[in-house]
């Protein structure tokens, strides 16, 4: 079962606050990047997994998508997504995304948001995902990128000139790691970038789009604390077909 550090309440409450929690889509740097990956939204089928506070599920169903499956281990996420992102074409779950019996050939899209670098067993959950989107089905998810979550721990450095720098903190070791972000203890998988895709073909995908995140200068100079997002790559995003 994978860590449910969302229904920590100290964890969640800072969860809460963050921009992204507050304003959805809206508040996540990232998200022009991603809709750019995804297909025309309007009459599939689609299932959200790890889908918090439901935004993206919203969206979707705001799109004219036809159903949106919208599943997240933490009852806190779901009873937030109910609260705030209900929609008719919407129905959320609680799902443990490490054990989760998808249904077969059910899906035209899957999506997922920030959600697996928290899972042990990803082939697993590919498996399932590949079984149940249709034939040309579509797969977007975003991850942890695996440099940052490498480099995250070992924390900023300063070289001999004062200049701050992000060091790379074992890369090619494999597995878990436990880092202090909005709580002590959070446990998250690290996996290389080869070992994802691969993990992709060993599934049967065949990867579409690969793109490693970083703000545009517009963005920087709105926000310029993103300014610190080009050092080193944040999110990872792939786009991938069954």
């Amino acid at each position: 079962m994978a860590q449910n550090i969302y229904d920590t309440p100290d964890f969640f409450e800072g969860y809460s606050q963050l921009g992204r929690s507050l304003h959805g889509l809206a508040g996540a740097a990232e998200w022009p990047q991603i809709r750019s990956l995804l297909p025309d939204l309007k009459g599939l089928r689609i299932v959200d997994l790890g889908c918090g506070f439901g935004w993206f599920s919203r969206f979707a169903a705001g799109e004219g998508a036809a159903s949106v499956l919208g599943l997240d281990l933490s009852e806190n996420m779901i009873a937030r997504a109910n609260a705030q992102n209900a929609h008719p074409v919407i129905t959320y779950g609680i799902a443990d995304l490490e054990q989760v019996e998808l249904p077969k050939a059910d899906f035209d899209l899957a999506y997922s948001s920030l959600a697996f670098h928290y899972l042990e067993d990803f082939g697993r959950l590919l498996r399932q995902v590949h079984a149940a989107l249709v034939p040309g089905g579509k797969f977007v998810f975003t991850i942890e990128h695996p440099i940052y979550m490498a480099s995250f721990r070992a924390g900023w450095r300063t070289d001999e000139t004062g200049q701050r720098f992000w060091p790379v903190d074992h890369y090619s070791v494999e597995g878990k790691r436990s880092t202090d972000w909005l709580a002590k203890g959070v446990l998250k998988y690290h996996r290389t970038i080869a070992t994802t895709l691969n993990a992709l073909t060993d599934a049967s995908f065949t990867t579409r789009r690969l793109v490693e995140w970083a703000p545009s200068q517009a963005q920087i100079v709105a926000n310029p604390a993103l300014a610190e997002e080009m050092d080193r790559p944040m999110i990872l995003m792939i786009s991938a077909e069954r």
